[in-house]
């Protein structure tokens, strides 16, 4: 789990008036993150960069609109981007809402009629409009007010956003709002500038190749296609354990930046973050394994699971299953569900799993006294997960992996 980021942050109207650093600051921007991942309302550190960019696409189109209404300049003036600046000055409790304040050194922005603040409160708005239209028809973008070129900050803004998450953007005063979610990031990266997009990933696999000259190393993917990417030092111990066991099969998750090309396929590797190996039976490296998987794969009739179902599986299994508790064997149904079994002593327990119900049929059975149990479970919810793991812990614990 992520380290997160809470609501410690010192609110500076706390601040003494007398206090001769205090900066003249007003509420700005709103940014909502929803999804799982901030459902107790604290928001991961990663995210602090996707707000940094932020700022800097806020400055540079406000830029923009004081250069538009000034033709005859050919910068902004003195002062205009140095006095000023976008601060976290703390999170909404209950909810993992990061209020923004833009703050001014030199109180030129925030007096009773301030020269320049409009057009930091323009680009929020244009912002919000561009954010809009990606979920629209792109087509419209050549007469959209916003040029191309700043699609391009949205290369880090929104890159940790995972699919069932999005950015809710709100700005006080009754602007509209507008919701930032992966799709329309992907959207607006492809009308930017941007040759090659990059976005955090996942990837289950084995490290088979490594170039200590180059400090360089080759993952290749279950599907078997290989991407490359960097060895930083902080890595290079985890990555050569991983490289040396890659005769014995065996496999590591690496999140990373992955820079994809035109036809959003990945292409390389950009950074790492972490590298770790991967446990037997594994659940979200054995549902990789299925994603490629084409009908017809069992005797000729068998239904693929879809990738959205595996997607939704991995997530929930990561999310809700308890680390301690034994992991399954995971297989591939003929149906396209997927079964999961646990087994100690004379005691089985089988899981089916509809991927596209979210729902699940529970089995546990002991093989010499015939006694039974089913149930129908919720997949979606946590106290269903939790009920499966007590049952497996308590039934089928003894020899389980």
């Amino acid at each position: 789990m992520g380290i997160l980021l809470r609501t410690a942050i010192i609110d500076e109207k706390t601040r003494g008036d007398d206090d001769e650093c205090a900066m003249s600051s007003v509420e700005f921007l709103r940014p909502q993150l929803h999804g799982p991942r901030f459902d107790d309302g604290g928001i991961p550190l990663e995210f602090l960069g996707d707000l940094a960019a932020l700022q800097e696409l806020v400055v540079e189109v406000a830029k923009w609109r004081f250069l538009q209404d000034n033709p005859g300049r050919q910068r902004s003036p003195r002062g205009f981007t140095d006095a000023a600046s976008l601060k976290l000055i703390r999170l909404e409790s209950g909810s993992a809402v990061a209020v923004i304040a833009l703050s001014d050194t030199s109180h030129s922005l925030m007096a009773e009629h301030p020269p320049h603040r409009k057009y930091y409160d323009e680009a929020v708005h244009y912002i919000i409009d561009a954010i809009n239209v990606a979920g629209q028809n792109l087509q419209q973008w050549a007469d959209h007010a916003l040029p191309k070129k700043f699609l391009a900050y949205f290369d880090r803004i929104g890159r940790s956003l995972r699919d069932e998450e999005y950015i809710e953007f709100s700005a006080p005063a009754g602007r509209t709002s507008a919701r930032l979610d992966g799709q329309k990031r992907r959207n607006m990266l492809a009308v930017s500038r941007v040759k090659e997009p990059t976005e955090e990933v996942s990837l289950h696999g084995t490290i088979s190749e490594v170039d200590q000259q180059r400090m360089t190393f080759k993952f290749q993917l279950i599907s078997g296609r290989k991407v490359s990417g960097p060895i930083a030092e902080q890595h290079y111990d985890s990555i050569m354990e991983a490289f040396n066991a890659y005769r014995g099969g065996s496999r590591v998750l690496v999140r990373a930046i992955g820079k994809y090309d035109q036809q959003n396929r990945l292409r390389a590797l950009d950074s790492i973050q972490r590298v770790t190996s991967i446990r037997p039976r594994d659940v979200p490296a054995r549902l990789d394994e299925f994603r490629d998987m084409q009908d017809g794969w069992y005797e000729g009739w068998g239904i693929a699971p879809k990738r959205e179902g595996l997607d939704w599986l991995s997530t929930a299994f990561e999310r809700y299953y308890p680390d301690d508790a034994p992991l399954p064997y995971t297989y591939p149904n003929p149906e396209g569900s997927v079964r999961m079994e646990w087994s100690a002593g004379n005691n089985a327990g089988i899981l089916e799993i509809d991927i596209d119900a979210h729902s699940a049929e529970w089995l546990w059975f002991d093989r010499d006294s015939d006694d039974e149990c089913e149930r129908t479970l919720n997949m979606d919810e946590s106290a269903d997960w939790q009920w499966l793991a007590s049952e497996i812990r308590s039934k089928l614990t003894t020899g389980a992996a």
